[in-house]
């Protein structure tokens, strides 16, 4: 277990670069610039699964990032987790114009691709046309700017504002075992950070570490896609009380630092639609799980979950599928 005057010694005397080595930094230029210099992309991993929700990622896992990562999940450089929450909320802001929540009516409206067709409204949008006396959604926001125009960047307060409830940030849990062996949960830890990020930026967020392993799953170090897969299948539920937590409030981010078969955020998102079904008394038989890469779900009303990870496989990022 790290003693606190290594996380002390760690936050005002860095050792080197978390990426490359450099003595006497965090983080150096070149490395900050691999982590966050790019435009975070959508990420789709081969062969992709089923229920998957739609992943956007800040960088490919190679090199410096790779480094940054490992540094601070395996050796402790707690000093690396603000600049990795910095990316993660990059990746956080392009996905959210990716989701579907409730329209008027009650039926999910459609994500963003289908928004031109005028089929629904991107998330945190208000209502247009002066409907209850409120400006339109462009006039409360300012410049005209669309939630989601491909860079990232959302308008102040455009998503999870005071209409919609801040956004939340979802952990994928740790095993106990690993988090003790670390001393600390790095998901966890740059998910706050994240969550501090998007705050400072006009986002309102909070995280909320509400699942858990409900049963012992193998170490996923050496198994392909469709044995992670079957490691992880019913293994991660939503904690006792999560279920107020998470109808309480906004669109969910399931957030982790690294996606590489997708395995774990399909378990992720798989526990957080059933309580989401449930909350909504629907029949959890006649749910009809997203299909991969579709975006298209059951006419349930519980998908309104998307994913954002600091890292993904390099070859995740080549796919563009129509």
């Amino acid at each position: 277990m790290r003693g606190w005057w290594q996380d002390l010694t760690d936050l005002v005397l860095p050792a080197e670069c978390g990426g490359c080595g450099r003595p006497r930094t965090v983080l150096c230029p070149e490395c900050r610039a691999a982590l966050t210099g790019a435009a975070p992309c959508r990420v789709r991993p081969v062969p992709e699964p089923s229920g998957l929700p739609v992943v956007h990622a800040a960088a490919p896992y190679e090199d410096e990032v790779r480094a940054v990562l490992l540094a601070h999940k395996e050796r402790g450089a707690l000093a690396l987790a603000a600049p990795l929450g910095v990316a993660l909320a990059g990746a956080v802001r392009a996905g959210l114009g990716y989701v579907r929540r409730p329209g008027a009516d009650g039926r999910l409206t459609a994500p963003e691709g289908r928004l031109r067709l005028g089929k629904g409204q991107l998330w945190g949008e208000g209502d247009r046309a002066g409907a209850g006396g409120q400006r339109p959604w462009r006039d409360r926001f300012g410049g005209g700017e669309q939630l989601s125009s491909g860079n990232g960047r959302l308008p102040l307060g455009a998503a999870g504002g005071v209409e919609r409830g801040p956004v939340l940030l979802v952990p994928v849990p740790s095993s106990r075992w690993a988090v003790r062996a670390r001393g600390h949960d790095p998901a966890r830890r740059i998910a706050l950070a994240a969550a501090g990020e998007l705050r400072r930026t006009g986002t309102p967020a909070r995280v909320l570490s509400v699942l858990r392993q409900r049963r012992a799953v193998a170490d996923q170090s050496g198994l392909n896609s469709r044995q992670r897969l079957d490691n992880l299948a019913g293994a991660l539920e939503v904690a006792a009380g999560g279920a107020r937590l998470l109808a309480g409030g906004g669109l969910v981010v399931l957030v982790d630092d690294l996606m590489t078969t997708g395995a774990s955020l399909t378990e992720a998102a798989r526990a957080v639609r059933a309580v989401e079904a449930r909350g909504e008394g629907a029949d959890l038989t006649e749910v009809v799980p997203r299909m991969a890469g579709t975006g298209e779900v059951g006419d349930t009303g519980c998908d309104t979950v998307c994913a954002a990870v600091i890292a993904a496989p390099p070859d995740s990022f080549e796919i563009n599928r129509n």
